[in-house]
């Protein structure tokens, strides 16, 4: 569908990519993985047309569209939550604007046997068919669906934009991407501003709904739910897997390993075959020999092994003082803004060398709290900090908040105090920011490696309580993994707020959910709160569907003879919905097969020049995602029976 041919880019003379050559297909689902400043951002741009590379070439067909979202960019504050949202559709509105103003002419217009009063009832009638098509009735509910899936509630959608945080926008500008359709999706660290219930319905929305994906992000769980090819930039070249992120670690240490033993293998044949010409080269009696040997050696193809970036971050967190044994008490802790409440009875009790994660949607109140504990706000209720407590804390808006007109030794220079300046230079080696690194701008820095400076700032002071507020949006995989070792192995204690899921899984012990008002406690880990939250939903649904059950059941039956009858029903029901999803997922068969088909029309002359056959794959494209929503409730009908079932 895309094809990258020859690409090539260089900064300064410096090669970021070079002679890059791969394919993009439809329904791809490609995760683009590299260190920070490998190129991936740089790759989306080229791939969107935002970015000419040095040499080669971005080969696009013409009538496939392209939707980009960039880490940042400008948002308008001019209009609510639903009106911004709904300029997805605009090429909607503007079609019904064209339909009304043509109807207002046929009434006012009296030449009824004119050629020309025919051709507009004509044009009124396609462009009407064109609305039906495009589903013009019903893009109302699937934006209120869309904004709800991202964590907005009802009453967000009649709200100015601008009452919201730049993460929030970010959402809404997402929304309107996945309202658009397009046919490839170019996400650049879509899960920055999420949290892991809006995550899971993305995730869920990427791997049903959408067409091809091309995605840039370090939520290892994540990428390894949407993906299944994988595509890493090292060292200006690429490396193709057709596997979702886990199994490529895997293939890539394989390669790697196959590689190297072929490559010594190789260079004991040469050493031998470089041994026997040496030794007999000048003895007559062996000159065939020789020179068989000669010409065996100019023949070998050399094997080379990939060069690897062993580049790397050293992390060790400080040796602190020791604090008390209960480093946060909190005691009915409550926290308003006005009339609007964000947490109520906030009441827990942290122990020295715990590591406690914060999680719920966003806007719930986590990052409040860690205002409170800080002493950065006024609140109710009762919060003690314990004996020797001293806190580091890393706010998510932390990198935002670096000097850009300064460089990153600078940086650092400028907050050392004592004999720490004296290693300055070896903090920053340690940070991948050796050597004319440390003298780079900070406004040229990814933001990968904006958060590792911002990071350094908080080593410069020994601490023995972390507060960590979304220490991972921006960092690439290796440092997320150094990052997760050194915390592991910090003896202080941590709070982490983050909604990264495999960062968090074996790092904390103890699970504090904010929503509702409510701060919950969950004792185990991140996966075990998951499994948790599963299963509470789904007994809350089992006992509304038992309610409903007692409601409507004849008081005469037994309870045994109700549940034998509920099994007999739920059984006929189960083979119901797997006759649909089984019919649904035919019709999708036929309806792709029939879309190759055009499509191989298409791509002749001949094809090209028939307009019908763009407007029969349009339809077809419609009728496509039409049956994809089908398929997709089917489906979830389908499972939610069987858990019914499985009980």
């Amino acid at each position: 569908m895309i094809s990258i041919e020859g690409l090539t880019v260089e900064f300064g003379g410096n090669p970021l990519f070079d002679n890059v050559t791969y394919v993009i297909n439809k329904r791809d689902r490609i995760a683009l993985v590299g260190k920070n400043g490998a190129g991936k951002t740089t790759m989306l741009k080229i791939i969107a047309g935002m970015q000419a590379p040095t040499s080669g070439c971005v080969n696009r067909p013409k009538d496939i569209s392209i939707g980009y979202l960039p880490q940042q960019m400008q948002l308008s504050d001019t209009r609510t939550v639903m009106q911004e949202t709904e300029q997805a559709f605009a090429h909607i509105f503007e079609l019904q604007k064209c339909v009304d103003s043509m109807n207002e002419e046929l009434a006012s217009r009296t030449d009824y046997e004119s050629d020309e009063y025919q051709d507009l009832i004509e044009c009124v009638s396609n462009a009407t068919e064109q609305l039906t098509l495009i589903g013009s009735a019903n893009y109302q509910a699937e934006i209120e669906r869309t904004l709800m899936g991202l964590g907005f509630v009802r009453s967000d959608f009649d709200r100015p934009t601008s009452e919201f945080s730049g993460g929030w926008r970010m959402r809404i500008e997402l929304a309107k991407l996945l309202l658009q359709r397009h046919d490839v999706l170019l996400l650049d660290e879509p899960t920055n501003h999420l949290d892991i219930e809006s995550i899971q319905w993305l995730e869920n929305f990427l791997s049903t709904r959408a067409g091809a994906v091309v995605l840039v992000s370090h939520d290892r769980a994540f990428i390894d739910n949407v993906t299944t090819r994988t595509i890493e930039i090292s060292l200006g070249r690429i490396y193709d897997y057709q596997v979702n992120y886990s199994k490529y670690v895997v293939l890539r240490q394989e390669r790697l390993e196959q590689q190297q033993r072929a490559y010594e293998n190789q260079q004991k044949q040469i050493q031998d075959t470089e041994a026997f010409i040496e030794r007999f080269r000048y003895k007559a009696t062996k000159a065939v020999q020789v020179q068989s040997r000669i010409k065996q050696l100019e023949k070998i193809d050399r094997i080379e092994v990939d060069e690897i970036d062993n580049s790397h971050i050293s992390l060790r967190f400080p040796p602190a003082p020791r604090s008390g044994d209960y480093p946060v008490i909190a005691d009915d802790v409550r926290k308003c803004y006005g009339d609007h409440l964000v947490f109520d009875h906030a009441t827990f009790t942290l122990k020295r060398g715990e590591k406690v994660a914060f999680v719920g949607k966003n806007g719930e109140g986590k990052s409040t709290l860690v205002k409170c504990i800080m002493d950065e706000i006024p609140f109710d209720g009762s919060l003690k900090l314990g004996h020797n407590v001293k806190i580091g804390y890393f706010a998510q808006n932390q990198a935002s908040l670096l000097d850009g007109s300064i460089t990153v030794f600078d940086t650092i220079d400028r907050v050392a105090v004592g004999d720490i300046r004296t290693k300055i230079r070896d903090i920053l080696g340690a940070f991948m920011f050796g050597g004319e690194a440390s003298d780079k701008k900070v406004s040229v820095l990814s933001g990968g490696e904006k958060t590792r400076l911002a990071m350094i700032r908080l080593l410069l002071e020994p601490v023995n309580l972390l507060i960590l507020d979304e220490p991972t949006n921006h960092l690439d995989m290796r440092t997320k993994d150094v990052l997760k070792k050194a915390i592991a192995e910090f003896e202080g204690t941590v709070i982490i707020v983050s909604h990264d899921r495999e960062f968090l899984d074996g790092l904390v012990e103890k699970v504090y959910e904010f929503g509702g008002g409510v701060v919950r406690e969950h004792l185990g880990g991140i996966y075990d709160f998951l499994e948790k939250k599963k299963i509470d939903s789904l007994r809350q649904l089992e006992m509304s569907q038992k309610a409903n059950s007692v409601k409507s059941a004849p008081a005469e039956k037994s309870e045994g003879k109700i549940s034998y009858e509920e099994r007999k029903e739920l059984a006929r029901r189960i083979k119901k919905a797997e006759r649909t999803v089984a019919s649904i997922e035919e019709e999708i068969s036929n309806i792709e097969y029939a879309i190759d088909v055009i499509e191989q029309k298409l791509s002749t002359a001949e094809g090209a020049a028939d307009m019908s056959l763009y407007e029969e794959h349009g339809a077809l494209k419609k009728q496509l995602d039409s049956v994809m929503e089908q398929w997709e409730s089917a489906t979830e009908e389908l499972e939610e029976l069987k858990m019914q079932n499985d009980k």
